[in-house]
């Protein structure tokens, strides 16, 4: 056991590795539906760095288990994490992770690349493997402005992962979970290259939307509710939640938009 470990992943899980989501007994069997699943989460790139939106819904079959969950995080100052999946082991993993970050920058005095931090979650999902092919996947979605880069306007990269522990840069866009497809297909007509923060914010928001109108499982804005999609940035000023008021703003004039289209 080694405790100046610069991995807090390593360390937990020799010391108590009941507490790492990956390690848990399970009889053998498939048991995806016995937990809530997490949909459906975009991020693209903008002006100075990564946008990443989140709906709020969570389901267990055609059940809907939650209409307001969360599933964008800040993993650090710089950068972003957003789950699909088994949304119970999910939330422990970002929980997990930000402390791997965190750790590992007490550790060592600085903090790691944003390749090594993409890295270091791949290594997470590796770890879960066992419980993944029981039914209880975990899918993140990565992003963050690098201080590397060369050029700030050009610094957000974005990370997609599968769930053996593969991790794949992204070149513009992404996104995950079950309404994904339909996601991407929005961003595909909307994204353009250097687009401003505030347009990014838009399109992921619209792009969420679009996701809603077709997947079940994703939730769509709910003005009866209050509730909206999770909207964050990560800039070279660090990670920024988008005020929800405003984000009620946006939704509601997609919806307009929409219904003087249909009208």
């Amino acid at each position: 056991m080694n405790a100046a470990t610069s991995s807090f992943t390593d360390f937990i899980s020799q010391t108590a590795p009941e507490l790492v989501p990956g390690k848990m007994s399970l009889p053998d069997g498939n048991h995806s539906d016995f937990s809530a699943h997490a949909t459906t989460i975009v991020s693209m790139r903008c002006r100075g760095g990564v946008v990443m939106a989140g709906d709020r819904r969570a389901t267990m079959g055609n059940y809907i288990s939650s209409r307001d969950i969360e599933k964008v995080f800040p993993a650090d100052f710089h950068s972003l994490i957003g789950i699909a999946g088994t949304a119970g082991i999910g939330l422990e993993m970002v929980r997990l992770y930000q402390t791997e970050l965190e750790h590992y920058e007490k550790i060592e005095g600085r903090p790691l690349t944003l390749e090594g931090k993409a890295n270091r979650l791949a290594t997470m999902l590796r770890s879960n493997l066992g419980i993944a092919l029981q039914g209880l996947a975990v899918v993140p979605l990565f992003a963050g402005f690098d201080l590397d880069a060369e050029d700030p306007d050009t610094s957000g990269k974005i990370f997609s992962f599968d769930v053996v522990g593969g991790v794949y840069q992204e070149r513009d866009f992404d996104s995950i979970g079950s309404g994904s497809v339909f996601a991407k297909s929005s961003l595909k007509k909307t994204f353009r290259r250097g687009m401003e923060r505030e347009e990014a914010v838009k399109i992921a928001v619209e792009a969420l939307y679009d996701a809603a109108d077709d997947d079940s499982a994703t939730g769509g804005p709910d003005p009866i509710r209050k509730l909206y999609p999770v909207v964050m940035s990560a800039t070279a000023d660090g990670t920024d939640r988008v005020d929800e008021d405003e984000v009620a703003a946006i939704a509601a004039d997609i919806v307009s938009r929409r219904t003087s289209d249909e009208a």
